[in-house]
């Protein structure tokens, strides 16, 4: 195994491992391995997932690769890609704004300061505003969301009281929409409940770190999406407020789809290193 420098990151508490394999000189075929191992709490460094840069396939900066803590290959995700924005700037790899290629497509950042990045999700790719799925016979009234193509999917779920919840009740839910078979690709599913005009508070059960995460770009952007279409808020500047900071998206609306979407947050690097995790150094 090749010495593996690694940045440590967060967006609104959303933790990521950043690897720079512009070079080339880890394996592809590693790639599942490190993540399960890298992100593994206590035992590694630690993190909701893994982010690996590359050199670009297109017209792009360079690319992101993204994997979520138990190896499966994600989409793409928001907030990793605002820190990825970052990486990419402080790093020299692009200027304030960047091109970042991600299996879910192309997707633009931008720097506000030094600490605050926006990016451009992934655009609606399919929006379902009514579903019910039953979980131990109770009808759960959900809005399916995806984001990009291949889209990252999301189940949107209203919940009142929502702060209040017992955790290993909401966890068992999420637990169970997540995994449904209404969604064929497994589902994040975001419990959602309005805390004031164009104001929510999220929590968000990810798929492939299988339980709560402390903010979810995508998440945020996919309840924006919905609320918008339903007319619950304006798509403009709207606050999402997680359990690692508040996230602002702008929806800006075409008759009943949502043409642009933005994710705005805070980022923060928490440390630099060299990997030495003697699990993958035997």
């Amino acid at each position: 195994m090749p010495v593996m420098d690694f940045w440590k990151m967060n967006g609104a508490g959303n933790d990521f491992i950043i690897l720079d394999n512009r070079s080339g000189q880890i394996p592809r075929e590693r790639f599942p391995e490190l993540a399960r191992v890298l992100c593994r709490r206590r035992l590694s460094i630690g993190a909701d997932g893994l982010m690996v840069v590359e050199r670009p396939q297109g017209d792009a900066d360079y690319r992101m690769t993204f994997y979520n803590a138990d190896g499966s290959l994600g989409e793409m995700c928001g907030n990793g890609a605002r820190c990825v924005c970052r990486f990419g700037y402080e790093q020299g790899l692009a200027g304030e704004v960047q091109r970042v290629e991600t299996t879910a497509g192309l997707v633009t950042g931008a720097r506000i300061d030094r600490r605050t990045y926006r990016v451009r999700l992934n655009t609606p790719s399919v929006v379902g505003l009514d579903r019910t799925v039953s979980v131990d016979g109770i009808g759960w009234p959900c809005a399916y969301v995806e984001l990009g193509n291949p889209g990252v999917p999301h189940a949107v779920v209203q919940m009142e009281g929502l702060r209040t919840r017992p955790q290993e009740e909401l966890r068992e839910l999420g637990r169970k929409l997540r995994g449904h078979s209404t969604f064929p690709k497994g589902a994040n599913v975001n419990f959602y409940e309005p805390c004031g005009t164009d104001a929510v508070y999220l929590r968000t059960y990810e798929r492939g770190v299988e339980d709560f995460t402390y903010a979810c770009g995508t998440g945020a952007g996919s309840t924006v999406t919905v609320l918008t279409l339903q007319g619950a808020v304006s798509g403009r500047g709207v606050r999402v407020a997680t359990d690692g900071g508040v996230l602002v998206i702008d929806a800006e609306r075409r008759g009943d789809g949502i043409e642009a979407l933005f994710l705005t947050g805070p980022t923060n690097t928490v440390a630099r290193g060299t990997v030495t995790d003697e699990s993958l150094f035997p």
